[in-house]
């Protein structure tokens, strides 16, 4: 166990290094030494899921929520993994993996009620999914509502997400500005700024934007 420790924190200052590769043979050796070591399984998940090794991350965090089913984090993690696997394969075989999916996120929530993240996995699930198999904005929107309570950072950046979403530009601008008024934070600019440049063609609008957010 020793061992395993001394090796696992070699791993964790690679990682923290952004040598990435390296660290991933380390936290292979200690779940030689340890197969059961749940923060090498964690990074070696994170590390499959940087490199799109879907399959490789799903193994990963699979094992982990069942060591801990107790942790909201692993079943979020868990469920975006697949989410991400549903995108690369065909239709029917991506309708197989929905039900997991959203038990997945909905697990973490009920285990954390304060989990933001898996909210929002939720808030995207309803969003891409097609209406005739499940899909919402009713529901999407529910979930962007429980964000607001927790934060009303995420809920702002959830609302005029879905907006955005589905072409809504203005009512995306309102939120995304609300929350940038709220916090002044980095991603809610980005996301006004690639608003104004991208989808509203707003090239002076987003100059301005940036130009005040500098200041």
């Amino acid at each position: 166990m020793l061992l395993s420790q001394t090796n696992f924190d070699k791993g964790l200052q690679l990682m923290e290094s952004g040598k990435t590769e390296q660290a991933r043979i380390v936290f292979e050796s200690v779940l030689k030494e340890n197969p059961s070591h749940i923060k090498s399984l964690e990074f070696l998940g994170d590390i499959a899921g940087q490199n799109k090794s879907w399959d490789k991350a799903i193994l990963y965090y699979k094992k982990i929520k069942q060591l801990q089913p107790n942790n909201a984090d692993y079943y979020y993690k868990y469920g975006g993994a697949l989410g991400m696997k549903a995108k690369t394969v065909n239709k029917f075989k991506a309708m197989g993996m929905i039900e997991e999916i959203k038990s997945s996120f909905e697990k973490a929530v009920s285990l954390d009620q304060k989990h933001a993240a898996s909210r929002w996995g939720l808030v995207m699930f309803y969003l891409e999914l097609p209406r005739i198999v499940g899909g919402s904005e009713t529901k999407a929107v529910a979930y962007s509502n429980e964000l607001m309570r927790l934060s009303p950072l995420e809920g702002y950046l959830s609302k005029g997400y879905i907006e955005e979403f589905f072409g809504r530009n203005k009512k995306a601008e309102l939120h995304y500005s609300k929350a940038l008024e709220l916090t002044n934070s980095k991603i809610a600019f980005q996301k006004l700024y690639n608003l104004y440049a991208y989808k509203m063609k707003n090239l002076e609008k987003a100059k301005q934007l940036k130009e005040q957010f500098e200041k």
